[in-house]
């Protein structure tokens, strides 16, 4: 038991694998054991990977749980099934991607990814912010992305619910802080994930009806390479992204927005340099269309841009 004071109940969505596992995991395995960790996923039949990386903390500091973000019924029962329904910090975690031309995918899809990455969160904050209310206590983390910050080609739909969600908790903010309530943003840039690689891999080879023939080949033969490029020069681990939210967590003074990869800064600055617009849509246009064949060379000058200045400006896991 940590000492001083009770553990801090966590409860973490999305932990069957990628960075809510890591997260997890960190907590779970806390020297001081301050936190009593929650793990959930929507399917409990894939909780072997984080029984494995939990180790002999299973079933002492981390205890595992089903829930599905997208369902009233399954939100409310997994909380009333926590004692007093007390959680002092929610780290909504869970989230889906969708890469592609906009004309091949179809609105069921794109409402399935509002679902679990818009109203999932909104659906567990709203459970859980209550009390925490009337406690005058508690700490609200949000998994967002940078993509929440700054639009990136054919993840237009991804990109619009991170937007989305970053709004709604821009606006929550304000409220929460009126009743002691902490509410922090993590943004990261590219993670290493299976999930990420997968997605990589299946969207080069399939066929997109409905988009013409020109898009389909900017998204496989210059979208595609060009992230590829990105994720390996930019890229941070899982393991990263958690001593990230723990670190913003374990904070007294907990900042808002967190970026993790201070490799971003002058990314996300560009888009407010310009009220226009126009400087942050023309720069990515040349990077892609015009500068493909120097994205190498581009992604060297971007690392060398990383000095303490910008990384002050970010949370760094080190």
């Amino acid at each position: 038991m940590a000492s001083g004071g009770e553990q801090k109940v966590v409860l973490i969505t999305g932990c069957s694998s990628g960075i809510g596992l890591r997260i997890a995991v960190l907590l779970a395995r806390d020297e001081l054991k301050r936190y009593h960790v929650i793990a959930t996923m929507r399917d409990l039949r894939k909780k072997d990977r984080l029984v494995e990386a939990a180790g002999d903390t299973y079933g002492k500091t981390l205890t595992l749980l089903s829930l599905d973000v997208c369902s009233d019924d399954s939100v409310r029962q997994c909380i009333d099934s926590v004692k007093d329904r007390h959680i002092d910090i929610l780290i909504n975690n869970a989230g889906v991607g969708l890469l592609g031309p906009v004309e091949s995918i179809s609105m069921d899809d794109m409402k399935k990814v509002f679902e679990t990455n818009f109203f999932g969160t909104v659906r567990m904050i709203k459970e859980v912010m209550p009390d925490m209310k009337k406690r005058r206590s508690g700490h609200i983390i949000v998994m967002s992305s940078v993509m929440g910050l700054q639009g990136v080609v054919f993840n237009d739909v991804y990109t619009a619910s991170k937007f989305a969600i970053e709004g709604f908790c821009e606006s929550m903010a304000v409220q929460l802080l009126k009743f002691n309530v902490k509410l922090s943003l993590i943004e990261p840039g590219p993670v290493h994930t299976e999930f990420e690689t997968k997605m990589m891999e299946e969207v080069a080879k399939m066929e997109y009806p409905g988009a013409d023939a020109d898009t389909v080949r900017y998204f496989k033969d210059v979208y595609i390479p060009s992230s590829i490029d990105i994720f390996e020069a930019l890229g941070q681990t899982p393991e990263d992204i958690a001593k990230c939210t723990k670190k913003v967590i374990e904070s007294s003074r907990p900042r808002f927005r967190n970026l993790t990869n201070s490799l971003y800064t002058p990314i996300v600055a560009m888009k407010y340099a310009d009220e226009s617009g126009g400087l942050s849509v023309h720069t990515f246009y040349n990077l892609l269309f015009n500068f493909g064949s120097l994205m190498h060379i581009t992604m060297s000058i971007l690392k060398c841009l990383t000095c303490s200045c910008l990384r002050r400006r970010t949370i760094s896991p080190d």
